[in-house]
């Protein structure tokens, strides 16, 4: 998907790519590149170069021939592409970063299609998507019943192979993702969060991580603050509409939110006021072609998708044509 929204746009505009996936999933992109190849694009149309970012990547993106730079991953390595556009050519930079997007649910939501929302907002893909909902804000009148049946959710996933079609949750990615994922587990039972259910890898062998989730998490704790990639749902008690704004903006984050309520009044105002690129209402991730998606604040700069996603490859010139004077 990632490949998709940046060839799209890119080969749209006519622009030729050059393309260096995650060394930890070159495969995807090697194939994609067979397709188009079988599928008749030119030579030199469609380039793949796998490696490591610190090479691989930092010469893509220091290289005075390149015009632009679309990048998906963390804040910091977006941090070192911006950096590399600045000091070569001033290339063009996109950039979708990472999120501690939060989702809001007042006490006047379905329970159970709240915390479903909320359980698929954060455990799709194993928590490991840079827009996963992982605040979720629960009004007190609800929070205990919310907890016990975002706990039930999270207990009835099957842990496994994910080649095995029952297998709900996988892997993690990797031995590093793995480690952080589990030293910030840690961290929340340290500094006083409730493990409901999980908190702890699932076997002896494997980056498997027991689906978790945490209640009684406070603004201050790292899984509340830090971006965790990983199956860590944190749950959070608030009481007032103002209160969960200024509440869900605390963050360096701006990526998306969602809120949950039967209130359209409620709905709008938290919409308008949350420093967030996409907001969803009664649902989550509802991404479409169509419109634009990205980040405020150290969530990214510039839109995927849509007219904006297609922008940002394209040239503004003016031309002026002096008309001569009529007799």
């Amino acid at each position: 998907m990632m490949l998709a929204w940046k060839w799209g746009p890119a080969l749209a505009a006519g622009c030729t790519i050059v393309l260096k996936p995650a060394e930890q999933t070159p495969l995807t992109a090697l194939y994609l590149a067979a397709l188009s190849k079988e599928a008749g694009f030119p030579t030199g149309v469609i380039n793949v170069v796998p490696g490591y970012g610190p090479t691989a990547g930092a010469a893509l993106s220091q290289h005075p021939d390149v015009r632009k730079v679309a990048f998906t991953g963390s804040t910091e390595i977006g941090h070192v592409i911006l950096s590399a556009a600045a000091n070569s050519n001033l290339k063009r930079v996109s950039l979708e970063l990472g999120g501690k997007s939060p989702i809001v649910i007042f006490d006047d939501a379905n329970i159970n299609e709240a915390a479903q929302i909320a359980h698929d907002a954060l455990f799709g893909n194993h928590g490991q998507s840079c827009c996963a909902g992982s605040r979720t804000f629960v009004q007190a009148k609800i929070y205990n019943e919310f907890v016990r049946v975002a706990k039930e959710l999270a207990m009835k996933k099957k842990v496994g192979d994910p080649f095995d079609p029952t297998t709900n949750q996988g892997p993690q990615i990797d031995q590093e993702m793995f480690d952080k994922v589990l030293g910030l587990i840690k961290s929340g039972k340290d500094e006083g969060a409730v493990v409901e259910t999980g908190g702890e890898r699932q076997g002896n062998v494997g980056y498997f991580i027991k689906p978790t989730v945490f209640s009684n998490v406070k603004d201050n704790m790292r899984i509340a603050k830090e971006e965790i990639f990983g199956p860590v749902q944190s749950i959070l008690k608030f009481d007032t509409l103002e209160e969960v704004i200024e509440r869900a903006n605390n963050t360096t984050y701006g990526l998306a939110a969602a809120v949950i309520t039967n209130d359209i009044n409620k709905a709008l105002q938290f919409s308008r006021a949350v420093e967030a690129g996409s907001v969803w209402v009664n649902c989550y991730d509802a991404i479409t072609p169509q419109t634009p998606f990205g980040g405020y604040k150290k969530s990214g700069i510039g839109r995927e998708l849509g007219e904006d996603g297609l922008e940002g490859y394209l040239e503004t010139k003016t031309i002026s044509i002096k008309v001569p004077a009529l007799n």
